[in-house]
């Protein structure tokens, strides 16, 4: 149980502050990162009897494990944004899958101080950065080229060598024929037994264990080269696996992956005290630690706008008592879920608890078990726990993980759970106070803000009079009381802040046809609201609940209208987009035509978001079957 009060952050933000570099002439780490792509912890050394990965096991042996790792994001783009900054994605309106926000002025990148203090800094190769960067100013080399050799004799390395193989583009292959028997696969209890689920899980494993060769690859290259010994070697994985509910989950089997660290006796004094030779720490630590840590491992004090705790190195502050994840628009799909992980309990506070966790995602769905999947779901072939995926979320959502690790049992609304459930909500609170978390702003919103303002989003995160968090919330926590009542919605309804209408509108989808009808006057009234987030979320719960045939029309028009790219923009035509597409066939059907006749590109934003209203246009063109191609 989270002791009261415990979870008041101590983390300066914004406050640069004077960078103290190491002594002139100070010996220094070099420092390897060998990550890999689309998996947790299911390694030999983590006490997975299924998997064959013989030379991360013999690493752990010899180094230190990590317990309660987490990605921070459950998915690479954000994940890897929130790693190169230090900083937690939403507070700069970069966590949203593929985006890119503009940089503000006074961030800085880890790497960046390193090569100031001498490192020689390469990364090989991916980036997938959601926010502007300059390449060459970050890293001395960027590419599948990049590697330490390239430095200056006697210069200390950073290095980053990332494995793809284990990707989730490369576990569905069709009747695979794998190494590991796919009778024998370890299950979870909430994928459905069957052989093809079997089949993605056994591919899985023979990439990880694919994986563990080319570990061990470059550590014997390391070693040839004579550097074992002055080199700190940190392994880790980007987030859960690529199966389905590990990726892009906000919880426990999307955010936790492996880290293992490996400090040589040369460098003793720069492990922190649990370290010990093949032991196991239960400190929570997660990517945005991870560039502070490079910085206190080489004897630089981490800088004050990073919100990330070393937890290695010189500059080790006290352990943290939680940590955070966050889930924002994953590729086509827009979505907002913030999480808790204190350990034992996993809190997931749901903002848009209308969409299920299972959205249907292009890419996702490319993945054999995903689509066999949700067709048992659409079939009623599926228990309770295996159906949970494919049904809209709850609010809230609690979990113990150390008597049910897979999360299939959700304590939020346990009378004996009530005390644990409002301390891990205000921690999160807290939290996003505390890092200028723009979960209450969707997407569309605060672009329109920070261009309105003339700022960056993270600049408008930071600027009350334009994000009044605890007002937002009045609206955004209308469905975590018992029964909300119309006239506290209609307050909101008609509030002066746009993000309150919003969520307010959001709350009625949520609550249903009563509600909606109840307050339909004032739904109305939002479709011709100025801000186009809020006609959207109007629109769609009138839409999907019309007093009449004629106001369901209207709600279509407007939809319509803000799907075009280049009167709203990319990010609202993507959300407008997805409202139509959650209409029922018979509804969807007669405005198929004008939805493709739309364009697709919005011309004032970069490319990186800018391709999604097209992917949605082919799903609403041609969905994805049920069954895979000669499938009876």
């Amino acid at each position: 149980m989270i002791a009261k009060n415990s979870f008041i952050l101590l983390i300066p933000l914004l406050c640069l502050g004077i960078l103290v570099l190491p002594a002139a002439g100070e010996a220094r780490p070099n420092i390897l990162w060998l990550s890999a792509e689309d998996h947790g912890p299911h390694l030999g050394c983590y006490g997975d009897k299924y998997a064959d990965t013989p030379n991360l096991d013999a690493f752990a042996k010899r180094s230190l494990l990590y317990l309660n790792a987490i990605s921070t994001a459950p998915v690479c783009a954000p994940a890897r944004t929130t790693i190169i900054s230090g900083m937690y994605a939403p507070s700069l309106g970069a966590h949203h899958m593929r985006s890119q926000a503009s940089r503000p002025a006074w961030l800085k990148f880890y790497p960046e101080f390193l090569r100031e203090a001498g490192y020689y800094c390469t990364n090989n190769s991916k980036t997938d950065y959601n926010i502007e960067h300059n390449i060459r100013e970050i890293w001395d080399e960027s590419s599948n080229r990049a590697h330490y050799r390239k430095r200056k004799d006697g210069q200390p390395f950073f290095a980053i060598f990332n494995q793809t193989c284990t990707h989730e583009s490369r576990i569905r292959s069709r009747n695979a024929r794998t190494s590991h028997d796919p009778a024998g696969a370890p299950l979870p209890p909430y994928h459905p037994d069957t052989p093809e689920v079997r089949n993605n899980w056994a591919q899985y494993y023979d990439r990880l264990t694919q994986m563990d060769e080319w570990f061990g690859a470059h550590l014997k290259a390391l070693d040839k080269a004579g550097l074992t010994e002055d080199t700190i070697v940190i392994f880790w994985a980007d987030h859960g696996s690529g199966m389905p509910r590990g990726k892009r989950y906000a919880g426990w089997s999307g955010l936790h992956v492996p880290m293992i660290v490996h400090i040589p006796e040369k460098w003793k004094n720069l492990r922190p005290p649990e370290y010990k030779v093949g032991a196991t720490s239960d400190r929570l630590v997660g990517f945005v630690d991870l560039g502070a840590t490079m910085l206190s491992l080489a004897g630089i004090q981490p800088a004050g706008f990073q919100q990330g705790r070393a937890f290695l190195g010189k500059h080790v502050p006290r352990k943290p008592r939680c940590s955070f994840g966050f889930r924002g628009r994953m590729d086509e799909r827009p979505d907002s879920s913030r999480t808790v992980i204190d350990g034992k309990y996993v809190y997931i506070r749901n903002f848009m608890p209308h969409l299920p966790h299972g959205q249907f995602l292009h890419y996702q769905m490319e993945t054999q078990t995903t689509r066999l999947w949700r067709r048992l779901y659409r079939e009623g072939k599926l228990n309770a726990v295996q159906s949970a995926f494919w049904k809209r979320k709850s609010p809230e959502e609690l979990y113990d993980i150390t008597v049910d690790p897979h999360e299939t049992k959700n304590l939020a609304s346990d009378p004996k759970a009530r005390k644990t459930l409002i301390e891990m909500r205000e921690a999160l609170y807290a939290h996003m106070k505390a890092t200028h978390d723009v979960a209450l702003l969707p997407e569309g919103m605060f672009h329109d803000l920070a261009r309105k303002h003339g700022i960056t989003p993270g600049d408008l995160a930071r600027k009350q009079e334009a994000y009044p968090l605890a007002d937002i919330r009045k609206a955004a926590d209308l469905l975590l009381q018992s029964d909300p009542q119309s006239d506290q919605i209609e307050r909101m309804l008609k509030a002066e802040l746009p993000a309150q209408r919003y969520w307010a509108a959001l709350a009625c989808l949520y609550l249903g046809e009563h509600m909606s009808k109840t307050l339909s006057k004032e739904l109305t009234a939002l479709l011709k609201d100025p801000s186009p987030s809020v006609q959207i979320a109007a629109a769609e719960t009138l839409a999907t609940y019309p007093a009449s045939e004629k106001q369901r029309k209207t709600a279509l028009e407007v939809l319509l209208s803000n799907s075009d790219p280049t009167s709203s923009s990319a990010f609202h035509a993507v959300a407008a987009l997805n409202a139509l597409d959650h209409q029922p066939q018979a509804i969807l059907e007669p405005l198929k035509q004008r939805i493709l006749a739309l364009p697709t590109n919005d011309p004032d934003v970069p490319a990186r978001p800018n391709g999604y209203a097209a992917r949605m246009h082919k799903h609403i063109a041609s969905p994805i079957p049920d069954r895979f191609p000669g499938e009876k």
